[in-house]
């Protein structure tokens, strides 16, 4: 393939709410440019895009995958992105490279929570949008309904280009509202069509929404305006010329109906994008920051090479891949570039340009355009790769932070440092989901941004790495405070042949206000007791405070005071104090009326009207409360605080309730008492885990 100008490149996100058809609309697309001579099917696994072992197991997107082709003189990036905000990151590495935003509606589901999120991120890089009306062809499916919510929920910029002559099985044909024709497409799969006038009906629909569309393109332009005003109208030629600054400004909002499936009404959509789509020229200044931290700029005609990193991926038939885009000057193999982030040299290996899985190698690939480079040294998603004469730095993504948690588990003794190591270079690739070693729980806890996000890097470990783990709820970090006041005389006694040990400590304990942590204080007077042995009996409390009384979780809130206590000459030593303090703490907790503390979360939950019901029930069964209900748009946002030790699962829990259309965020907020019935639960938990340690390592 020729290296193209950045004028004549289309870099673009298809993006939309899980199962609208972005993968079948990327497939329709390469079979119009004759990439490929028949379209895949996702059930069969046999889509260019959805190549990755996971996404045929599962039959859904994934990973992000990179697409080219020519159409009318023009190259198109096309990024296929994953609909399950599991995986927002590639659907975010992805807009955060291309010039527009294709967003998909199904025809049928109409806007999806995914469809709100993808369109805000789009908004948050200033990137204008298309709409494609997905799926016109199925029997529920209803274009006007969809058109209707976009215009509702996006603003009356949303405006329709295609409108489908026979909606619903068998749907062939469109009305152009660009070209007052009537478009009939091949039932072939091949997307060609043909054009002929409107007439009839047909014909004063399409007249009268042309009419519509040269007064929208008039209203974003003052100077169109003044003509439309002056003339009466607007001539083609100025109409036309009108679209693409509009198209920009985001004062007008193109609308398309398709089957992608079928490959009906995608060959005019991708003609429209070759003449009036945005190109890199329309952003040819984008932002950075030079050696010395201060802004800068990065301009597209520059003679310096500056490069983005948009995602990073290891597969076995691949080895490591880095996706960039080409932001000033060329990247050509063979050379060094400069990774401003981590300060190191790397040598450009081959560089390909991708569809799916099949690769084609190309020497360079200069400013505006996107591929792949194999085997970098030490960069990563999200990295700047410039000349080394002229360090910068481009703006990075921003990540949503990762709310659902699993415990990973390792099957096989001695595997720990193969774990870690699989675990670190996952998280290189895919910055969105992070892994800690919590010395509390002591568990590897891994946190993502959904369940389905977890079981594919759980996979992908396994897999690639060739571990044996499984993923189980996390512990929870319970808590473990006191209601009254409690004290005791505790007296630790040894004698052995040699020296003994002896010490006496009394000691009362308080409760403290919630979240306030524990308070060590003395109050000793006249010579009962040395204080050189304070922080002994400190040191005793605080193992106790750690390993906890009643379930093995950490001591809070609680005031200690040691008061007075009796020491012997020569056995009283700083041992004697720690152990004496020890379990005189105990003994006054256990007076104390001991309580457990859970930790609460706040959960934010979107969802479609319809579901309400269903989401308020869940809830109560997992003793939420809840705190607040609000609209926005069409959907509700519920605001409830529940026990985390009942969240494991939820986001699994709310898509099958609402159909995959319900999104939530958690939050820690604070540590409450614990009912009895569920604290009782905890603490035989607790004790029989311990017996099963305590005979594991007597055997």
């Amino acid at each position: 393939m020729k290296n193209h100008p950045p004028a004549e490149i289309r870099n673009f996100a298809i993006v939309g709410h899980a199962s609208c058809g972005k993968t079948m609309l990327s497939e329709a697309m390469l079979r119009c440019a004759g990439v490929i001579n028949r379209m895949g099917k996702i059930a069969d696994g046999s889509t260019v895009s959805d190549y990755h072992v996971s996404e045929k197991q599962r039959q859904i997107s994934v990973s992000a995958s990179l697409l080219h082709l020519e159409w009318a003189g023009k190259k198109f990036n096309v990024i296929d992105t994953p609909g399950y905000l599991d995986f927002i990151s590639e659907g975010l590495g992805a807009l955060r490279v291309g010039d527009f935003a294709l967003v998909v509606i199904d025809a049928h589901h109409g806007l999806g929570v995914g469809t709100d999120r993808v369109w805000n991120y789009a908004s948050g890089y200033g990137l204008p949008k298309m709409i494609v009306v997905n799926g016109v062809d199925k029997e529920n499916g209803s274009f006007d309904a969809a058109l209707k919510t976009a215009q509702e929920h996006f603003g009356r910029h949303v405006f329709p280009l295609s409108v489908p002559v026979n909606a619903g099985p068998g749907f062939h044909r469109t009305l152009d509202v660009l070209r007052n024709e009537v478009v009939t497409y091949a039932a072939d799969g091949s997307g060609k069509y043909t054009e002929e006038p409107a007439t009839g009906e047909l014909g004063e629909r399409v007249k009268q929404l042309h009419n519509e569309l040269i007064e929208h393109i008039a209203e974003s332009d003052d100077g169109l305006m003044n003509k439309y005003f002056e003339q009466g109208g607007l001539a083609e030629d100025e109409f036309r010329a009108g679209i693409h600054s509009a198209v920009q400004k985001e004062l007008f909002i193109p609308l398309f109906c398709t089957s992608a499936e079928n490959n009906i009404g995608v060959a005019r959509l991708m003609d429209f994008i070759a003449k009036y789509g945005s190109s890199p020229v329309d952003r040819k200044n984008v932002p950075a920051i030079d050696a010395s931290g201060n802004a800068t700029e990065v301009k597209l005609e520059g003679s310096e090479t500056v490069a983005y990193i948009f995602k990073t991926m290891s597969e076995a038939h691949f080895g490591e891949l880095s996706f960039f885009r080409v932001y000033s000057g060329e990247v050509r193999s063979g050379t060094d570039l400069f990774n401003s982030d981590r300060k190191i040299t790397e040598r450009i290996g081959q560089i390909f340009l991708l569809n799916g899985q099949t690769r084609e190698n190309v020497p360079s690939l200069g400013a505006g355009d996107i591929g792949a480079v194999v085997k970098l040294k030490d960069t990563h998603t999200g990295n700047t790769l410039c000349s080394p004469k002229h360090p910068l730095t481009l703006p990075k993504v921003v990540y949503p932070k990762p709310n659902i948690h699993a415990a990973l588990i390792p099957k096989v003794k001695g595997e720990e440092e193969k774990i870690a190591t699989g675990l670190a270079a996952l998280h290189e690739e895919d910055p969105t989901f992070l892994y800690v070693v919590d010395g509390e729980l002591h568990q590897t806890i891994l946190s993502a941004q959904g369940e389905l996000h977890l079981e594919v890097i759980a996979d992908r470990l396994r897999r690639r790495h060739n571990v044996h783990v499984d993923l189980e709820a996390p512990r929870v970090k319970y808590r473990e405070t006191i209601k009254g006041k409690g004290e005791s005389k505790y007296r630790h006694k040894k004698q052995t042949g040699g020296a003994g040990q002896f010490a006496e400590v009394w000691m009362r304990i308080e409760p403290k206000p919630r979240d306030t942590g524990v308070e060590f204080t003395q109050s000793l007077v006249g010579q009962n007791v040395d204080r050189n042995f304070v922080p002994s009996v400190e040191k005793g409390v605080a193992q106790v405070c750690t390993e906890g009384v009643l379930a093995g979780c950490r001591v809070t809130d609680v005031k200690i005071d040691f008061y007075d206590g009796k020491m012997h000459p020569v056995d009283s030593k700083d041992i004697a104090f720690q152990i004496a303090g020890y379990f005189a703490f105990k003994e006054a907790f256990t007076a104390a009326r001991p309580v457990l503390l859970e930790p609460i979360e706040t959960v934010e939950i979107r969802i479609p009207e319809d579901f309400m019901g269903k989401v308020m029930g869940d809830l109560s069964s997992r003793r939420g409360k809840i705190l607040g209900i609000e609209a926005e748009g069409a959907f509700q946002v519920i605001k409830a605080s529940v026990p985390t030790a009942e969240l494991y699962h939820y986001s699994s829990t709310l898509r099958s309730l609402t159909g995959g259309a319900g999104v939530h965020t958690e939050t820690f907020s604070h540590y409450e008492e614990m009912p009895r019935e569920t604290a009782e639960k905890v603490v035989s938990e607790a004790a029989q885990r311990k017996a099963n340690h305590d005979n594991h390592n007597n055997h």
